[in-house]
């Protein structure tokens, strides 16, 4: 099963709507006679792929996939149907798929044709790979990943409004490349005014080009770079009015807003899911929009890339009064070249198995 986690993870950034899964097929002896994982949506599923590089050597052979097998006609015929013609004797998922199309039906399936099928095999794991597949399909929103570069005295920007790279050509390249396997990256007027960025993952061969979100501003942000040029921005003005005609890869709503007349998130992040298909969600800035996105409880993942070096007097990039102790968990401590990553996730409850 690790194996076919691993095999899952080579599809990461590429998979999205659909999640990443791994399969692979074990003859009796264990010895593997089959691999695959899905690349991208519309084409073969990982169990296909699997049950194809086996080349004839599936009867009486074990199947372990990282998630259950779909039973439907979708884009992709049934996996379930493959698995059974093909003549698997025993199947092990490591987690149940939480689309209720197929939660448990496709287990079922397969335990009706005859097959022996155990589940819960490292589904820890298995539901830490696909988390923003499940957070999208169980809560109907985008898992939300905050970025902040900062320096060491929790700076993010100069007092001035000034341009400034906060951190390192390494940092920098990482943070490209995890541009490039989220959905969406989304970030508030102020940057946009500030740093007049393009918000595309450079210099990295990246999975897909991400939908770009800004969230308030004006007709005065129209002459940005990440309006004027593609790809595809999403903008939800703080006001419509005045707003000239915009390039086709632009499009435009008006912005969801709560009783403070500030962002309503759970609307925008449903609009983004319902709408636009954006199982992962991408926050860069700047302060009081990184500030209203944690004191709402939306933030599922907080990176915090750290600069060897203070700023003095600056824009701080997190609240005054922030504790992670007790409803977050650090995951992960990182060099990153000259700078240091530190990476938080929100708790959740253990998954047995």
């Amino acid at each position: 099963m690790r194996f076919a986690l691993d095999l899952a993870e080579l599809g990461r950034g590429f998979t999205s709507p659909n999640p990443l899964v791994g399969a692979v097929v074990v003859q009796k002896g264990e010895r593997v006679v089959g691999i695959g994982y899905h690349k991208r949506k519309g084409e073969a599923h990982a169990e296909v792929r699997a049950l194809d590089d086996a080349r004839g050597h599936t009867r009486d052979a074990t199947l372990y996939v990282t998630l259950e097998p779909h039973n439907f006609h979708g884009t992709t015929p049934p996996c379930t149907k493959a698995i059974v013609e093909a003549g698997i004797s025993r199947v092990v998922v490591a987690t149940l798929d939480p689309n209720p199309r197929v939660h448990g039906a496709g287990i079922q399936e397969l335990r009706n044709a005859g097959l022996d099928v155990e589940t819960g095999i490292l589904e820890a794991e298995a539901r830490e790979q696909n988390r923003y597949y499940f957070t999208y399909v169980e809560q109907h929103r985008p898992y939300v990943i905050l970025k902040l570069a900062l320096t060491l005295d929790g700076r993010m920007a100069p007092m001035d409004g000034r341009r400034l790279q906060i951190t390192g050509e390494e940092a920098k390249m990482w943070v490209h490349r995890l541009r490039g396997e989220v959905d969406a990256i989304l970030v508030g007027a102020g940057t946009v005014r500030s740093d007049d960025p393009l918000l595309t993952p450079r210099e990295v061969y990246p999975a897909h080009m991400p939908l770009r979100v800004i969230v308030g501003g004006d007709a005065s942000l129209a002459r940005a770079r990440i309006i004027q040029e593609p790809p595809q921005t999403l903008w939800f003005p703080r006001e419509m009015q005045g707003i000239p005609e915009l390039p086709e890869h632009v499009r435009i709503r008006p912005l969801p807003r709560d009783d403070s007349e500030w962002v309503d998130w759970a609307s925008l992040l449903n609009h983004l899911a319902r709408h636009e298909q954006v199982q992962s969600l991408l926050v860069e800035g700047g302060h009081k929009l990184a500030v209203s996105l944690l004191q709402s409880g939306w933030v599922d993942e907080l990176i915090l890339l750290y600069a060897p070096w203070t700023m003095g007097e600056g824009r701080p990039g997190l609240p005054e009064a922030l504790d992670l102790s007790e409803s977050w968990v650090r995951i992960d401590t990182a060099p990153v070249g000259r700078d240091w990553l530190v990476r938080f996730r929100k708790k959740t409850k253990e998954v047995g198995g």
